[in-house]
């Protein structure tokens, strides 16, 4: 098992792009929200956040591809790595997500991208604020963040029979744990 700082020093050896960083950061703390609510392993679950997308900024023609041949290569977990791999499902790999975590990570991957757009947009500037009304309305533009694929995270919902609203709750919530860390908690 990885620790925190290993995932993170990782991460950090294939990433340099702050966005890049900052999305696994937020990648990470939904995660961990979302397995503090469920009773399950907010370590384990937050360092799959953290490698989620490893290759992306080196190989994104590879992406997911690369990451499972750098994670062996690190020695990861065969578990991580189908999670990692997962999230990618119907997109870039054809590894579909199977357990609870790896429908999460799938769900909240283009979530996360949303939420962060929609708070820019914020006089505030600050997620401590945001509300899920807010980014629903957001949801519903698809010209607004027109590269979040809105069917994904549907279909993950779907994935573990969970309402949007929930998701989208969820997904702030876990956001605003970090939201210093990922540069939204406001001017």
């Amino acid at each position: 098992m990885l620790t925190r700082q290993e995932a993170f020093n990782l991460l950090q050896k294939y990433n340099r792009s702050e966005n890049l960083i900052k999305h696994a950061l937020a990648v990470e703390a939904v995660m961990r929200y979302f397995a503090r609510q469920l009773g399950e392993d907010e370590d384990y679950w937050g360092n799959v956040g953290l490698l989620h997308d490893l290759d992306y900024e080196l190989y994104p023609e590879e992406h997911c591809h690369k990451s499972k041949e750098i994670l062996e290569q690190e020695g990861v977990s065969e578990d991580i790595i189908h999670a990692v791999i997962s999230h990618g499902w119907n997109i870039c790999t054809d590894v579909e997500p199977t357990r609870r975590m790896e429908k999460v990570l799938y769900t909240i991957d283009e979530l996360t991208g949303l939420i962060t757009a929609t708070v820019y947009m914020r006089p505030s500037r600050s997620i401590l604020d945001l509300e899920v009304k807010s980014v629903k309305k957001k949801f519903k533009t698809p010209s607004f963040a027109a590269g979040v694929n809105r069917e994904v995270i549907t279909k993950g919902a779907e994935m573990l029979e969970m309402d949007l609203d929930t998701v989208l709750k969820w997904t702030i919530e876990g956001m605003k744990e970090a939201a210093s860390e990922l540069g939204l908690a406001g001017e």
